[in-house]
């Protein structure tokens, strides 16, 4: 497109692929609006059209990227058998976000640049987000699999561990670790999410953790 072909949708559209593609190659630091519209072909005062800042940038290209993870680790949850195998799927679902989309990732959990308490719908959509979670480890409460008492620090640590293993991944700490013991970084990360249902105290020939009657 050129700068003068872009109608007013488009153009939106456009400006937060370029700062994505930015974010890619450069890094968040990178971003300015000026860098934006340059990027996307515009006039340096066409993102003030959508955008009134930066930060209100960065909060719409991170809310873009909750709502496709969400989507993501919904279709994730919603193909697999048992409530114990949605938790393995959400937390590979996760890391493969990170790893297929490492611009949205690098924003979405940076709030001095997204300011989410200026916008709301980047909390909402950070909320629906772990809200797939939440649902998942409730199921398997539901099923008698875990405790009611462990519903939240079960969310907690699951959300902080595939964080953690996406965040070593897209670093290149876990392909050292896996050059180091002769194995690859998937593989690392298939054993330790292999590890998840020995936590719950389900599978792996343990039985089920059950609720109070």
């Amino acid at each position: 497109m050129t700068r003068t072909s872009y109608h007013h949708g488009a153009l939106r559209d456009a400006l937060l692929a370029a700062c994505l593609r930015l974010i890619e190659t450069e890094g968040i630091a990178a971003v300015s609006l000026r860098r934006v519209a340059r990027a996307a072909g515009v006039s340096s005062g066409a993102p003030y059209h959508h955008f009134a800042d930066r930060a209100a940038l960065l909060a719409d290209l991170a809310t873009q990227g909750f709502r496709l993870l969400t989507d993501q680790l919904s279709v994730a949850r919603a193909t697999a058998g048992s409530p114990t195998a949605a938790l393995l799927a959400l937390e590979q679902s996760y890391i493969r976000f990170a790893r297929e989309q490492p611009g949205y990732f690098r924003l979405m959990f940076r709030p001095e640049l997204s300011q989410p308490e200026k916008h709301p719908d980047t909390r909402a959509a950070g909320e629906a987000a772990f809200g797939v979670l939440a649902a998942a480890v409730d199921a398997c409460v539901t099923a008698g699999e875990l405790p009611p008492e462990r519903a939240e620090p079960t969310a907690l640590t699951l959300w902080a561990l595939g964080h953690g293993l996406a965040s070593l991944w897209l670093d290149g700490q876990l392909d050292k670790r896996g050059t180091l013991f002769g194995t690859t970084a998937a593989a690392l990360i298939d054993s330790v999410v292999d590890g998840i249902p020995g936590f719950l105290g389900a599978g792996t020939g343990s039985p089920p953790v059950r609720p109070p009657e």
